[in-house]
């Protein structure tokens, strides 16, 4: 097919990182495929080779900036398993508290930022409104105020403990830096409790609006694949445990532990992207489809859900059923995604009430002594997914290997496949408007891709312009998003 046979969105938009859609017509102007091309470098797994091992938890944290606390403790914890130290009871909770904090917030970005533009103000609706003020403008400023308290709470409890809330320093090998104070405890148990509030109120604000406004697009945009996440004891955690997979069917499938990762999981490469796409090593790369016999798997919000048997608060728990309830189990709506998300928000609201009144927070027995370096994982539930830190170290405790497995490229594979199908869905190549490409967009938002860590980059272009073409390769439209409108 010639190059000119396509339309591409590039740069993608309310993301972290860089990417592009490419979408291929055939003769008769119809998608034939489309493609989420990510050209972001990848680079980190290369320079960390040589550095010393305790600066990988502040120097990995560096690979994004919106979810610097995932990589953190993630190396934090590869850096326990390397050195065979296991933290003291107060340090889990702490690191628990901090990494709640970031949940918290995260996901809050996510929905009322990135997201709900899509439903609450919609995806015809113009580029200028297509933002948080257009949100605050649906859902009123007092409502918006809210929005920004609220997750200023969560980076709040990151700079409490780990003095700043973007690029932490908190974890060390054995435990972490820094307990709280008795004030700084009472400030946080004054806080959750509105924090819970704003959690509930978020999800009542999903299901009023969203739920209900586009339940037939949630229940049509579907892929069954197998589901992956941590859990304790069956319960979701984003901290530790044992990563649990669930086939299509809902039936267990595998549990492993973070040293065990790769008797589970292989990674393919495509040519025509910087990321990797990982599947099931047992049932093989079969290409970019669904079901019981592809060795494509989801993570994050939906699949942890998914991949569990319950959560850890009561709330949380009801909001669970509830969604099971309504689209049965497991689910495989991908805008299902967004309630899921909204799940975890409020179960990391009640664990941070919970966790303010341990009187351990404020312990001084945070940190135990190390061992000798060596080889350690270390697994952690990103707000985007399952994340995977695993390092060799020499015997002078400086990097001899490492391989990250990040959240946004446990999903590579299926995040292809949903621009694939929204773009079938949505995009009429004789008549291209800027509302049908938002929507094969909100198809990847979904996801809260972090593209940057999936290539572990900064780098990338951003000019934005769609040039739509004909089967002959003779252009006829041009299509700007936000920058100067259409040709």
């Amino acid at each position: 097919m010639s190059e000119k046979d396509k339309i591409s969105i590039d740069p993608i938009t309310r993301l972290e990182g860089h990417g592009k859609i490419e979408i291929f017509l055939d003769d008769d102007k119809e998608v034939e495929n489309a493609y989420l091309q990510v050209p972001e470098f990848k680079g980190f797994e290369k320079f960390c080779q040589g550095r010393r091992a305790e600066d990988m938890p502040t120097i990995t944290s560096r690979i994004c900036g919106v979810c610097p606390v995932a990589h953190h403790l993630a190396s934090t914890k590869a850096l326990d398993a390397a050195y065979g130290v296991e933290p003291p009871e107060p340090a889990k909770k702490l690191r628990e508290l901090f990494y709640n904090g970031y949940i918290y917030a995260d996901h809050l970005l996510h929905f009322y930022y990135l997201a709900s533009p899509d439903f609450l103000v919609g995806t015809d609706a113009p580029k200028e409104a297509r933002n948080i003020l257009g949100i605050i403008e649906e859902v009123g400023l007092d409502i918006g105020k809210k929005v920004i308290k609220q997750r200023g709470k969560g980076q709040k409890i990151i700079r409490m403990l780990g003095g700043k809330a973007v690029h932490p320093s908190f974890g060390v090998p054995g435990g972490v830096v820094k307990s709280l104070s008795s004030e700084e405890r009472q400030e946080l148990i004054e806080m959750s409790e509105d924090m819970v509030e704003f959690a509930e109120f978020t999800l009542n604000l999903f299901k009023d609006k969203v739920l209900t406004e586009f339940e037939k697009e949630i229940k049509e945009d579907r892929l069954e694949t197998y589901s992956m996440g941590l859990t304790e004891d069956g319960k979701l955690s984003h901290t530790g445990g044992v990563v649990n997979v669930v086939s299509p069917d809902g039936e267990d499938f595998a549990q492993f532990s973070d040293s065990d990762y790769l008797d589970v999981i292989r990674e393919h490469k495509e040519s025509w992207s910087y990321m990797k796409f990982p599947y099931l090593k047992e049932v093989g790369w079969k290409g970019f489809v669904d079901g019981k016999d592809s060795g494509v798997y989801r993570v994050g919000p939906l699949g942890r859900i998914n991949a569990s048997e319950g959560m850890k608060t009561p709330k949380a728990q009801e909001e669970f059923e509830e969604m099971f309830d309504a689209l049965g189990y497991p689910v495989h709506s991908t805008l299902a995604y967004h309630w899921a998300r909204l799940i975890e928000v409020l179960q990391a609201a009640e664990l941070i009430q919970e966790l303010a009144h341990d009187e351990d927070l404020e312990s001084d027995n945070i940190r135990n002594e190390s061992g000798k370096p060596g080889k350690g994982v270390g697994i952690v539930e990103a707000a985007r997914g399952t994340l995977i830190h695993d390092y060799e170290l020499d015997e002078d405790g400086l990097v001899k290997d490492l391989n990250l497995i990040v959240a946004t490229t446990h999903n590579a594979a299926p995040i292809s496949m949903s621009v694939r199908d929204a773009a079938k869905k949505y995009v009429d190549g004789g008549d291209v408007q800027e509302g049908m490409l938002n929507s094969v967009e909100r198809a990847f938002r979904a996801y809260d891709p972090c593209l940057a860590c999936a290539t572990h980059s900064a780098m990338g272009d951003t000019p934005m312009k769609v040039n739509i073409y004909d089967s002959k390769g003779e252009k006829y439209k041009e299509v700007s998003q936000g920058l100067g409108g259409e040709e």
